[in-house]
């Protein structure tokens, strides 16, 4: 028998979906909708079949549920959606590319422009609003060196992506795209960025140099050590250096940029290693080692550590910056947010890891704002 349902869900481009489906009363379930999406379908309708779980047994949908027909073992609902903007905007030969930069997923983005604006906020003189301008500059250097070091890793990782589930859809690993144009893809990229890195000072530009390498060589970290998610904490955060040096021109102060670099590496260390147990029982059978992997059961207390890290060591730099109170304030909230990450995380759930690493956009709005209205406090 097959069951033919209405359903209701979300329809982002490339990401697990979660459907409530009338048939199973309100049971949600997960999937990746790239399995079953029919691009030749009207972009406004799409139908996927789902197992049925032995539990619910053959039932049509009454009162204010829409109509179902027991049909079979699978159900196979149809539903109105909302396509993603990759499909509706950007030519179909195209769409490879923006998917193997990530182009349509801007938390990557977030977590690597969050540091540089912690640092150009707490660089500015006190009562001083930052520079709106060389924020917009480093966002854009931000969103390139997010994009092409997206690029680089799936260049390095092709055999280990054929090998995860979440994974093994990507351009590069089923094969949509050759190496090739993975490669002149990411210079092409660099040639985009060239510009704006020349637009800031010589230091700017060799830490940008310096944080590139890191990206580079972050990808082979994980063949060589269960801390790969340690050498991304410095990758990543490396911008708040160069966020820094934009606006002194040097490292003088280092008491206080030190400390915030450090700890937004603590910060990237628990956060990612929680959204590595999505893929723990895939990286060990592929051979794939992360904190998720060395940590397994203790994780949470691990992360409590990195947490205390980290929130401390943003209290040392802003204490050492002369921040005044609004910025002790925003540290309170920042250390709930993360406790409660760390807490509540269903570890053995994939779509719970992937919504508390997404939640980390929240967490930087939360510090920026406590390093601005502490600069500009009295």
């Amino acid at each position: 028998m097959e069951r033919l349902c209405a359903a209701s869900l979300s329809f982002p481009y490339m990401r697990p979906t979660t459907v409530r489906c009338a048939t199973l009363h309100d049971q949600k379930i997960n999937f990746n909708h790239a399995n079953v999406y029919d691009k030749s379908s009207n972009f406004n309708h799409a139908k996927f079949s789902l197992p049925l779980p032995k539990k619910f047994p053959p039932t049509i949908s009454e009162g204010h549920r829409l109509s179902s027909l027991s049909r079979g073992e699978k159900i196979i609902c149809q539903s109105t959606v909302r396509p993603g903007w990759l499909d509706t905007t950007i030519p179909e030969p195209l769409r490879p590319y923006f998917m193997l930069a990530r182009v349509n997923r801007d938390i990557g983005w977030w977590l690597q422009v969050w540091p540089s604006y912690w640092s150009i906020a707490l660089a500015t003189k006190p009562g001083v609003l930052p520079d709106v301008r060389l924020m917009i500059l480093l966002g854009g250097i931000s969103l390139l060196m997010h994009t092409s070091c997206c690029t680089l890793n799936d260049l390095h990782d092709i055999e280990f992506d054929k090998q995860v589930a979440r994974s093994k859809k990507r351009p590069l690993a089923s094969g949509e795209l050759k190496p090739l144009q993975g490669w002149s893809f990411w210079g092409f990229q660099l040639l985009l960025m060239t510009p704006l890195l020349l637009a800031l000072n010589k230091l700017c530009i060799g830490l940008a140099a310096a944080q590139h390498l890191l990206w580079f060589l972050y990808p082979l970290m994980k063949r060589v050590t269960y801390l790969p998610q340690a050498f991304l904490g410095v990758a990543i955060n490396w911008s708040a250096l160069v966020g820094w040096a934009a606006v002194r021109g040097n490292f003088a102060d280092l008491g206080t940029i030190l400390p915030i670099f450090i700890g937004s590496a603590f910060w990237t260390l628990a956060y990612d290693t929680i959204y590595a147990h999505q893929d723990r029982e895939d990286d060990i059978k592929a051979g794939v080692k992360s904190t998720a992997v060395l940590f397994g059961d203790k994780t949470v207390y691990w992360n409590l550590g990195f947490t205390a890290i980290s929130i401390g060591c943003f209290l040392l730099g802003g204490y050492n910056g002369g921040l005044g109170w609004p910025f002790y304030a925003s540290m309170i909230a920042a250390a709930g947010h993360l406790l409660w990450q760390v807490l509540t995380a269903d570890l053995s759930n994939p779509s719970d890891c992937h919504n508390k690493f997404f939640s980390n956009k929240g967490f930087g709005m939360i510090v920026f704002t406590g390093i601005l209205l502490g600069r500009l406090a009295p």
